[in-house]
């Protein structure tokens, strides 16, 4: 019997260790985000460009097109334009069109072709204090990767939410980031895109003419990943999506 025990116990701590999901490694959880992640571009006529990223949401391998959630107000006005998607660490870019705009929220979905690229998988409710990673290509050059926490819950005023749609975070963005992934820091999952971020602005006091405008912390706006896959539904796309 007393041989019997330890053996015992070392069984049940095997089999916990093999039921036990891995967890990623953090390199191969960043290099699975950046394969969800793009940038857009676009331009319009005139002369006038814009930049903003996406995360890729929808694939369809029998026709190769792909989907891209961004900022709504990235392809508004509605006008003539041509954009571009660019994959990180790529120079080429692929032609994309403007496929679904969203009535209710500031997204919209952009598709393309021949992209070499993973859906991302939707986590649809977040806690304050949750780690992220966000991934965007400020002013419209290489992407970045910052680290923050769920800052805020989306809900109704008035009350103590500790859980669900994320509806900010504390990483702090700047232009070109709009449509940026924000990820959770453990499973890679997307909890939402950027829609916008707050600024103070700051004199300058040698040149009290111009100011700086700052990110405030904590204060960067999200659109949650839920309203993402009902978009997603509302758009017939879901059947595109990761499993």
């Amino acid at each position: 019997m007393k041989r019997v025990f330890p053996l015992a116990i070392l069984a049940l701590t095997g089999a916990s260790c093999v039921s036990a999901p891995r967890a990623p490694h953090r390199a191969e959880l960043i290099r699975g985000i950046l394969t969800s992640t793009v940038q857009v571009r676009s331009e319009r006529e005139g002369g006038a460009r814009r930049a903003a990223s996406g995360v890729v949401v929808a694939t369809d391998p029998g026709s190769r097109r792909t989907w891209i959630a961004t900022a709504r107000h990235f392809v508004d006005p509605s006008l003539p334009q041509d954009i571009y998607v660019r994959l990180p660490g790529r120079t080429g870019v692929v032609p994309a069109t403007v496929a679904f705009v969203s009535p209710d929220h500031d997204l919209a979905f952009i598709e393309t072709a021949q992209l070499d690229v993973e859906p991302v998988r939707l986590k649809m409710a977040a806690s304050l204090g949750d780690e992220v990673l966000l991934v965007a290509f400020p002013w419209g050059q290489r992407f970045t990767l910052v680290r923050g926490i769920v800052s805020q819950i989306a809900g109704p005023a008035g009350e103590l939410l500790v859980a669900g749609p994320a509806r900010m975070v504390d990483a702090s963005v700047s232009y070109g980031s709009s449509g940026g992934g924000v990820f959770d820091a453990q499973t890679g999952e997307l909890i939402g895109i950027v829609e916008g971020y707050r600024t103070a602005k700051v004199a300058i006091p040698e040149m009290k003419e111009r100011v700086l405008e700052v990110p405030v912390a904590g204060e960067t706006t999200l659109i949650p990943a839920h309203a993402i896959f009902r978009f997603l539904v509302d758009s017939g796309l879901s059947v595109f999506m990761a499993r």
